[in-house]
């Protein structure tokens, strides 16, 4: 009788082990990387002196992402042109598969650009209108929501200078939030329709000039290549006390066809009865797939997934941005980018782009008016 009791014990043990064994999440690790090669050839009207044709290694990184049960993360370095920085280092809870919060360095939700990371710009570049009056990475927490008619996001962060000093240098950091609100009533491959908005604000960014120490925010941009960073505008807000944001955006596709718009409006306060400086742009893009299935949403993150491996795209874009405000009196310039670009994806791992771009810059202070048409190839390979 004792034997048997035991052995039903025993038998009790293993077996609440083994349901314990099966419940226990596993730890999975995978690495990633990308290189992205380029060759550009860039003719302006009035050459800068470092406004070059050439090749370049504009981005190559190695990462590793992980998860255990409802816990994600990533961690991302890159190492282009002989120097290590950070890319992504987030940590993320998924609630279920409609709600997640996420804190570390990313890019946050704000318009139809945070779909994307900056090597899947279907056009080779982001719009320059994006680079302006958008924010790169940030450090900061964010919590979203997806369902298959809308999408919600919400952060809180911190300016990025907190990403390379401490407070002893920067001193109380600069915050902000910003938020984005998708409506999709159509998100299915070859048919979807979305119309949303992003807001933000954000505190003036330290400076190691101590009369501009979080009194000013530089707005800026470069010509559209990587193989020479040489900006198109810049523009140091001076006495500046907070920045508010306001961006719409729709996205339309169907079949192989898809449109996409965005329009920015940046507002900056300053301190000593100086007028509010009003920067203001947006984006036109027309995507069509010349070989291969329709397009399809990517859900999580409110824009359109990566094409399918064979298909072949072109691109059709014009981007306006302006940092021309007589009555703040400050005058960045007006800036008018036209660019086609063609995609092939021949697998899931490698893209090929070919761009043919003409931008022109006038009206900016302290330079002639410029314009560059550049022609650039691009081989990326992600994994």
């Amino acid at each position: 009788m004792q034997k048997s009791v035991l052995a039903m014990m025993v038998v009790g043990l293993l077996m609440a082990a083994a349901a314990q064994a099966q419940e226990e999440p596993k730890f999975t690790a995978k690495p990633s990387g990308r290189i992205l090669m380029d060759v550009a050839f860039i003719d302006a009207q009035h050459q800068e002196e470092e406004l070059k044709s050439g090749v370049g290694i504009p981005d190559m990184r190695v990462g590793v992402s992980f998860g255990y049960g409802q816990w994600k993360g990533k961690i991302d370095m890159g190492y282009a042109y002989g120097k290590v920085n950070m890319k992504d280092v987030w940590l993320q809870y998924d609630f279920n598969n409609q709600h997640f919060i996420r804190g570390g360095y990313f890019i946050h939700q704000y318009g139809f650009q945070s779909s994307t990371s900056s090597s899947f710009k279907e056009t080779m570049e982001e719009p320059q209108s994006n680079a302006v009056f958008n924010n790169d990475r940030e450090i900061g927490v964010m919590y979203e929501y997806s369902a298959p008619t809308v999408l919600a996001a919400a952060s809180f962060v911190v300016e990025t200078d907190a990403m390379k000093q401490t407070t002893d240098v920067i001193g109380n950091e600069a915050v902000g939030g910003q938020a984005r609100l998708l409506y999709r009533p159509h998100s299915e491959r070859g048919k979807m329709f979305q119309v949303g908005v992003s807001a933000g604000i954000e505190g003036a960014k330290f400076n190691s000039d101590q009369e501009l120490d979080h009194k000013e925010f530089t707005l800026s941009t470069r010509w559209p290549t990587r193989v020479a960073k040489v900006h198109s505008q810049s523009l140091v807000v001076a006495e500046a006390k907070t920045m508010y944001k306001f961006s719409p955006e729709v996205m339309y596709s169907c079949g192989r066809f898809a449109v996409i718009g965005q329009y920015f409006v940046n507002s900056i306060t300053r301190y000593n009865n100086l007028s509010t400086f009003t920067g203001h742009g947006g984006y036109v893009t027309l995507r069509g797939l010349i070989k291969g299935h329709d397009y399809a949403p990517n859900m999580n993150d409110g824009g359109i997934a990566t094409p399918d491996p064979g298909n072949m795209e072109l691109c059709l874009q014009y981007n306006y941005t302006n940092l021309h405000d007589v009555s703040a009196g400050l005058l960045g310039g007006k800036l008018h980018d036209w660019a086609l670009c063609y995609n092939f994806y021949p697998n899931k791992y490698m893209i090929w782009r070919v761009r043919a771009s003409y931008t022109k810059v006038v009206d900016r202070k302290g330079f002639e008016d410029n314009g560059v048409t550049i022609l650039e190839t691009r081989l990326q390979v992600k994994f």
